[in-house]
């Protein structure tokens, strides 16, 4: 008899909210709009997503089970153990889906003259250059476990995927070993141009090819290589050693996430079920574990690098970031945001905005002072060096720098110490809370008295994300805001004294009851016959207590228009509770990172950017920081390219109870609102 499984009808799980979301990435992928090359990439990115998913929100998600706990609670109303098959079941179908699409992409790129060739493929032309290559750059590198009943297998590293040996000796003994698919070497190894045929033949097939060369020591016959990868729990586990600094607790706790429960175990579908029962009772894979059967590769978010092979045509065009209009990036900045608020929308408008203000900083003898909060830099970051370079000029330079960042935990902590080297004063947040606010405050003297200028962003000061995340960042001399600004980052030095600010939004002791004041504001006014609204931009909504103040605004008859990129635990359209409230998804060739919350107020709108999605961690567990915008051009500015993105009706999802994914469509001209967000900006120029 099939078990019922009771879900709550007053939200979406957080966790099936986001498969949805994940399976929007894979609309993507499916998309026959999109180009070829595209495509693939977005595979990738569905692929890394599925395993962030399940060290991060699965392995909780176990740990309640584990706990012996229900979760009801906190998971919408599922009891854990449910929703740990819910989630095994949906990422099977998904898998399988993934795999569709990339056999169908596949014989499109064959079309092309692009082919992607198994060992068994390969002619005699390229078999020199595949040996010379397996020579010269992947035999160093090879990492190869021999396994046997008395040895103890070795923890296979997070994510890697491995192929699993099985020799057939004499006496039909069978002898196993696992390759490690080393993530130094290229995943896809382009081979030479055959006339007007480009050929490509994965790092996988290579191995498989060279088995031969590897195992030459072994009298086997027969011989077979299968995938397999294990996810492990990313929960870092802080150590209570009082001895070690925080940096270092962190350090250690990064490397000790290597050795962490596996929760997922992903094989090829045609391994043989010996070799399977040999390696899942050598690696302690249980049945509570996901256990997915998958196709004949692992670890596709290495599609994300796929090669171009010159192909421009299989790729969307590049477009030419635009300068701000009226703000210059070969005068002083600073004598700019002196006069009037500049807003920075990447990756529309180009980053080296952000880069300038840095840079002038470090260099100007009047500014004394810089500020910042870092979350993620890019790998090469000019932002670090503009600070170096600021505190090496004699400027004193605070750095709030958050390194416990998942998954950037280890490269936070090399920059932290390089700074730190440099004369930069770290800060590393506060205990028990991230510093997940992105801001910048520099103080400068001008006429013997103290002048600021600074930046509030919504997302983070990292050169490669700008190029394809969405993000406001506004460049202002407000003193109003800057001292609000600057009390936060007291708050960072001496955390037991909570400040009152009079502009910004900050977390976590103000977000919630300030946007309920505002939301009531609304509720207020439609029962007072006066214009409401409430227009929302977000990656998330998942807090429990903000979704049911939008449903009581909703019933009231406050309309609400949302656009949410990922988890969406709100339910939408449900008469009674949310009818007058509409959602929707956009998922295209950027990734949608802003967050806005525009007001009617009476048709005088309050507008702000902000760092905070709503969710519970954002709210409650995080330092946030949302920003009035008080500029009028720039308020326009903002509901303008709202409204672009609620009109879209080529990338936008309808996301309901129902989590189909429609997109949404009607009979009106075509507007993709990524498209037309930098034609908005680009006419502004003319």
């Amino acid at each position: 008899m099939k078990k019922k499984i009771v879900q709550n009808y007053t939200y979406i799980n957080r966790e099936l909210s986001w498969l949805q979301f994940n399976a929007r990435v894979l609309q993507e992928a499916s998309d026959e709009n999109v180009p070829l090359i595209e495509r693939l990439r977005f595979l990738g990115i569905f692929s890394n997503n599925l395993d962030e998913f399940f060290k991060v929100r699965y392995a909780t998600v176990k740990r309640i089970d584990e706990a012996g706990k229900a979760g009801k609670n906190q998971l919408g109303g599922i009891k854990a153990s449910d929703l740990l098959e819910i989630i095994t079941k949906t990422v099977i179908k998904q898998q399988a889906e993934s795999l569709n699409i990339l056999s169908n992409i596949q014989s499109k790129l064959e079309a092309e003259n692009i082919f992607i060739i198994k060992e068994n493929q390969i002619n005699d032309s390229q078999k020199n250059f595949i040996k010379n290559y397996f020579i010269q750059h992947v035999s160093p590198a090879l990492v190869t476990i021999i396994l046997n009943n008395e040895v103890e297998i070795p923890n296979l590293k997070d994510s890697a995927a491995y192929l699993a040996i099985n020799m057939v000796l004499e006496g039909e003994k069978n002898q196993y070993a696992l390759i490690e698919i080393s993530k130094n070497i290229d995943r896809f190894i382009v081979l030479p141009k055959q006339g007007n045929k480009n050929y490509i033949i994965m790092l996988d097939d290579l191995l498989r090819y060279c088995l031969d060369d590897i195992f030459n020591i072994f009298d086997y016959k027969t011989i077979s290589a299968h995938m397999i990868k294990i996810t492990r729990d990313a929960e870092l586990d802080l150590e209570s050693d009082l001895s070690k600094s925080f940096m270092e607790k962190i350090s250690d706790s990064v490397k000790d996430r290597q050795d962490g429960e596996p929760v997922r175990f992903v094989y090829d579908k045609t391994i043989d079920k010996q070799t399977l029962s040999f390696l899942m009772a050598k690696m302690g894979i249980e049945s509570s574990d996901s256990i997915i059967p998958g196709g004949r590769y692992h670890n596709r978010r290495d599609y994300m690098g796929f090669p171009s092979l010159g192909r421009t045509d299989l790729l969307y065009n590049k477009i030419e970031p635009l300068p701000v209009k009226g703000l210059s990036l070969e005068t002083s900045i600073f004598e700019a945001i002196a006069k009037k608020d500049y807003l920075q929308y990447t990756p529309y408008h180009t980053f080296a905005y952000t880069v300038k203000f840095l840079r002038e900083a470090a260099l100007d003898p009047k500014v004394k002072t810089i500020k910042i909060t870092i979350y993620r830099l890019a790998q090469i970051s000019h932002v670090a060096s503009s600070l170096i370079n600021a505190a090496i000029n004699g400027k004193k330079v605070t750095v709030s720098m958050e390194i416990q960042a998942r998954f950037d935990e280890q490269a936070n902590i090399d920059y932290a110490e390089q700074m730190q080297r440099e004369g930069v004063q770290l800060i590393f947040g506060v205990q028990g809370l991230k510093v997940h606010s992105k801001m910048c405050l520099i103080e400068r003297e001008e006429n013997k008295k103290i002048v600021r200028y600074g930046f509030i962003s919504t997302g983070n000061f990292n050169e490669s994300t700008a190029k394809i995340y969405t993000d406001y960042t506004l460049f202002t001399a407000n003193q109003k805001i800057l001292k609000d600004i600057n009390k936060l980052f007291s708050f960072f030095s001496v955390n037991y004294k909570v400040y009152r600010f009079k502009h910004i939004i900050t977390s976590p002791h103000y977000t919630k009851n300030t946007f309920f004041k505002l939301i009531d504001n609304e509720i207020n006014n439609k029962k007072e016959g006066k214009p409401a609204y409430i227009r929302l931009k977000m990656n998330s909504i998942s807090s429990y207590k903000m979704i049911d103040k939008l449903y009581e605004a909703s019933n009231a008859g406050v309309k609400i228009e949302m656009i949410v990129r990922g988890i969406c635990c709100l339910i939408p359209g449900v008469k009674g509770m949310s009818e007058n409230i509409e959602v929707v998804s956009i998922i295209d060739k950027f990734l949608e990172h802003t967050r806005l919350y525009v007001f009617c107020n009476d048709n005088s709108p309050k507008v702000y950017i902000s760092s905070a999605d709503w969710m519970t961690r954002n709210i409650e567990n995080r330092v946030e920081v949302s920003c009035p915008i008080y500029d009028e051009n720039i308020k326009n500015e903002l509901i303008e390219t709202f409204n672009i993105c609620w009109s879209d009706n080529v990338k936008s999802r309808i996301l309901d109870s129902k989590q189909s994914n429609n997109y949404k469509q009607n009979k009106l001209k075509k507007v993709r609102a990524q498209f037309e967000t930098y034609n908005y900006y680009k006419n502004q120029l003319n």
